[in-house]
């Protein structure tokens, strides 16, 4: 497969309504969960990217039907499946390949894992996985693989040793299938795990919590067919809300799932950028302050992410890009991966005013003149925020590796250009 290159004009303009795509982070694990029942489900809003691409491949290597029957509809039929050796080739290209652990085990009692891969953004334990299905009864032994194997899954009060999101979602769909009642704490609460919980709800599931970070399950269940549609992506309106901001264009962002944008919203209040609500839509005026606000008393402020519902982790690298557009200086605190900050000297080279403290903490002062440079897209958030900082530069930046944006976002490049951006993707996107 030929790498993928955006070629970016700056300093236009944007104008316009756009829709956010599914939650790629709801849909990967509610297709693995359509593993669990043996009848029909119709997925609908699946964002067509290439991490749900890739997990469709794998659950049909497993012995399931996956077709796509409209651009964004998926009807998934696993009426037989198998414990069948998952491809390591597959399992490498996205990390949420380890959301087969939980759907299978119920299934065929037995899976056997090739390491998963996905973003490069520093080390991202797979305990919590481990010791999860452990306590409702799973054997694990590592190798050069990971192997789960349990003739029955059994019901229990599982804490989990952090709110991994991935672990929880794992954990709830294996407790769906457990004999007896699970209690699952610590849980994640994140929008697409919510999404995931509903999803098993509308199959059937009996599940009290949903939204909190103790989620009762009441199994096993007996799972039907349903039809569902995917949330829209909050970090994706997030991403959005940054773009019309540093490009000081009036956007309004259609069917943007608002109840789920509190923390979002407070984030970007911080950097003087102010949203307005109309029903399910959030408008972003073009005539924002752009001055970030002071803490009280005239302190530096700061803005860290937190697990959910506080400001979202996989937002940070678009705040870091919209506050060097912003007058006044801020701390950006991120927590949750060592090597997500590693982009800023990109942004540093465009002409951006960071001091990068340590892998967690950055300063910026702004606003600054950015510039046209060449980059190269590490993981999904960062090529996501270097578009941001190309679309907003003065002249042109090509973004190497764009692939690494198309895994996290569908067709970006046509979809902004449709508000005005000027966005060459090399090469052309056929059909």
């Amino acid at each position: 497969m030929a790498p993928i290159q955006y070629i970016v004009e700056g300093g236009h303009r944007l104008s316009g309504t756009i829709e956010p795509s599914g939650n790629k982070n709801s849909a990967l694990p509610i297709i693995a969960a359509a593993l669990l029942t043996a009848h029909p489900v119709t997925l609908q809003n699946v964002p067509r990217i290439r991490d749900t691409e890739t997990l469709v491949e794998l659950i049909r290597s497993v012995g399931a039907s996956a077709e796509w029957t409209a651009r964004n509809t998926l009807v998934i039929h696993a009426k037989e499946i198998r414990a069948a050796d998952l491809d390591p080739d597959l399992c490498v290209r996205i990390r949420a390949s380890i959301l087969l652990a939980g759907p299978l085990l119920a299934r065929c009692g037995e899976v056997m894992l090739p390491p998963p891969g996905g973003d490069v953004i520093g080390r991202r334990r797979l305990d919590t996985h481990v010791l999860a299905l452990e306590q409702l009864g799973a054997k694990v032994t590592a190798t050069d693989r990971l192997e789960f194997r349990c003739p029955k899954l059994t019901g229990a009060d599982v804490f989990l040793d952090e709110p991994s999101v991935t672990a929880t979602e794992n954990a709830l769909v294996a407790a769906v299938a457990a004999e007896g009642t699970t209690y699952l704490r610590n849980a994640a609460s994140e929008p697409h795990v919510q999404d995931l919980a509903n999803f098993l709800v509308a199959l059937g599931a009996k599940i009290e919590g949903i939204g909190t970070n103790t989620m009762i399950v009441h199994g096993p269940a007996t799972l039907g067919s349903t039809t569902y549609a995917i949330q829209p992506d909050h970090i994706e309106v997030g991403s959005l809300i940054g773009l019309a901001a540093v490009t000081r264009s009036p956007l309004r962002i259609a069917r943007a799932g608002v109840e789920h944008l509190r923390s979002i919203r407070m984030g970007f209040e911080r950097l003087g950028i102010v949203c307005r609500v109309e029903g399910d839509d959030l408008i972003v005026p073009s005539n924002q302050t752009l001055k970030i606000q002071d803490d009280f008393g005239g302190h530096v402020p700061k803005l860290e992410d937190q697990p959910w519902p506080a400001f979202p982790a996989d937002l940070m690298s678009i705040a870091i890009v919209t506050a060097t557009q912003c007058e006044g200086v801020i701390l950006m605190f991120e927590k949750m991966f060592e090597s997500r900050m590693f982009f800023v000297d990109k942004l540093i080279a465009m002409g951006a005013r960071i001091v990068l403290c340590d892998p967690h903490r950055a300063i910026i002062a702004g606003p600054s003149r950015l510039r046209g440079a060449s980059m190269i897209s590490p993981d999904i958030r960062a090529g996501m925020a270097m578009l941001l900082a190309a679309v907003c530069a003065e002249g042109t930046s090509t973004i190497n590796n764009a692939d690494q944006i198309e895994r996290g976002y569908e067709r970006i490049d046509e979809r902004l250009n449709a508000l005005g951006a000027k966005i060459k993707r090399v090469p052309e996107r056929k059909g």
